[in-house]
């Protein structure tokens, strides 16, 4: 898993609550458990026209020439509600979101997310709103995030937030669950030898 200390990119204002996992990354496309090749297919039924995906939806905020190339999204509550596939995180990264802002996630879509080295962070309404309209008017998209600090430096502002300090050390250091487990080997190893020996 990437490590992620901070990040600046584009930020796109994603106006919707309730986003579920369904909208992210419809069922049709569950089709293998590589992580990698589910971007293309990020919020299809948005993005696209057509079921070929051959042609964008103008009106879609993603497809606009000043958030094309977004990597983090301000969006609204109980973002990633719905079924539990682990395919929505695998999408919004493949896709290069790195970071997605929102007052509130669904628990699951939150686990799966920060495991896979998505972050999500929470921050109070007004100052998603204070994002959003900023985003709107301003000719600079740009937001820089520091898992460092705890801290989101926007239009002239600082947001500080916080994050499981669990999650927070692994992201730091790129530990994905493989990750976390290999740091144990020895440990590991030393019980399978002393279960075999009991076994005998």
């Amino acid at each position: 898993m990437q490590k992620f200390t901070e990040h600046t990119g584009i930020a796109c204002p994603l106006e919707y609550d309730n986003i579920d996992t369904d909208q992210i990354i419809p069922k049709q496309f569950l089709l293998s458990v590589s992580k990698i090749g589910f971007g293309k297919h990020l919020f299809h039924d948005w993005r696209y026209v057509d079921d070929e995906e051959s042609i964008l939806n103008k009106d879609f905020i993603l497809n606009h020439p000043s958030y094309r190339n977004a990597s983090i999204l301000i969006t609204g509550e109980n973002f990633g509600s719905g079924s539990s596939r682990e395919h929505a995180p695998w999408a919004l990264l493949d896709y290069g979101i790195r970071v997605i802002i929102a007052p509130s996630f669904a628990d699951i879509f939150k686990n799966n997310a920060l495991g896979n080295g998505l972050l999500v962070l929470t921050l109070e309404k007004e100052e998603i709103a204070f994002l959003t309209s900023s985003l709107k008017t301003s000719d600079d998209k740009g937001i820089k995030i520091s898992l460092v600090e705890n801290k989101i430096l926007a239009f002239e502002r600082v947001f500080d937030f916080h994050i499981d300090s669990f999650y927070r050390h692994c992201l730091l250091e790129g530990l994905d669950g493989i990750a976390l487990t290999l740091k144990h080997q020895d440990k590991i190893k030393n019980y399978e030898k002393q279960s075999k020996t009991y076994l005998v």
